[in-house]
């Protein structure tokens, strides 16, 4: 059977009396995509920054290739953090470096390697996201939406990460230019065997490359396929699952898929 990448179990995020989270257990494996949904205030980014030691929650464990984060310092935690990349919601480029300088950013500081070969790296990691090559110099003021999205998606790859968590990848993106960027994450899954947690409201993501979907609702943690989620009566996944947009979003993925 294999060993999950990320284990959580009995997890609990509170903020003084308010409960977010109350006995979370899940856990996400190598080349799979994890879709996370949820209502507003029921915990998607807490939940991130728990994973991601960001946010220390009140009791259970985070364990990140067989180790608990949540007891680990200094070098150990170091070891752990860089298995993992993380794309946020706007992208979060360094305004003062190019796409080339802020993917070659990581590995200067933390891949042992040579300014020379950090560059070159940097440029194998921006072609493996879709940017064309004009694009390496320009800044993040100079990019579409689309690009910084995945000058941001080449920056979280640049240290080779077993795990990547992304934050509403496709948020303010067109239809077409969401739909690529979903395949360009489906494939990377696929062919460098990455776990990937997804936080987002895209229908059309959860519907056509998620594997499970992982709903936060009540306090607590629903995981599953998409069918599965698609006969659960709870009454909040009903009306997300099940509304028009969901609809229409299930008819594009069936087309697709057909």
């Amino acid at each position: 059977m294999s060993v999950p990448v990320i284990e959580v179990k009995n997890l609990v995020n509170a903020f003084g009396p308010q409960v977010v989270h109350d006995g979370l257990d899940f856990s996400i494996f190598a080349g799979e995509i994890i879709g996370v949904v949820g209502g507003s205030g029921s915990g998607k980014s807490v939940l991130l920054r728990s994973i991601i030691g960001l946010n220390r929650p009140k009791s259970g464990s985070v364990a990140v290739a067989g180790k608990d984060i949540l007891t680990l310092g200094g070098r150990e935690l170091l070891k752990v953090q860089r298995l993992w990349g993380v794309l946020f919601q706007n992208g979060a480029l360094f305004s003062s470096l190019n796409v080339r300088d802020n993917v070659a950013l990581p590995i200067r500081e933390f891949g042992g390697v040579s300014d020379a070969v950090a560059t070159e790296l940097a440029e194998v990691k921006i072609e493996m996201v879709g940017l064309p090559v004009v694009a390496r110099t320009k800044y993040p003021a100079e990019l579409s939406g689309g690009m910084v999205k995945r000058a941001a998606l080449a920056r979280s790859l640049a240290l080779d990460p077993k795990i990547l968590f992304l934050d509403e990848p496709t948020a303010g993106l067109d239809p077409v230019s969401a739909s690529a960027f979903d395949e360009l994450i489906r494939g990377l899954a696929d062919h460098l065997n990455l776990a990937v947690m997804m936080i987002t409201h895209d229908l059309d993501s959860l519907f056509t490359i998620c594997d499970r979907i992982a709903v936060l609702v009540d306090k607590k943690i629903r995981m599953g396929t998409l069918d599965a989620l698609l006969a659960d009566t709870h009454p909040w996944i009903l009306e997300y699952f099940h509304g028009p947009r969901a609809r229409a979003a299930r008819q594009t993925a069936e087309k697709g898929a057909g």
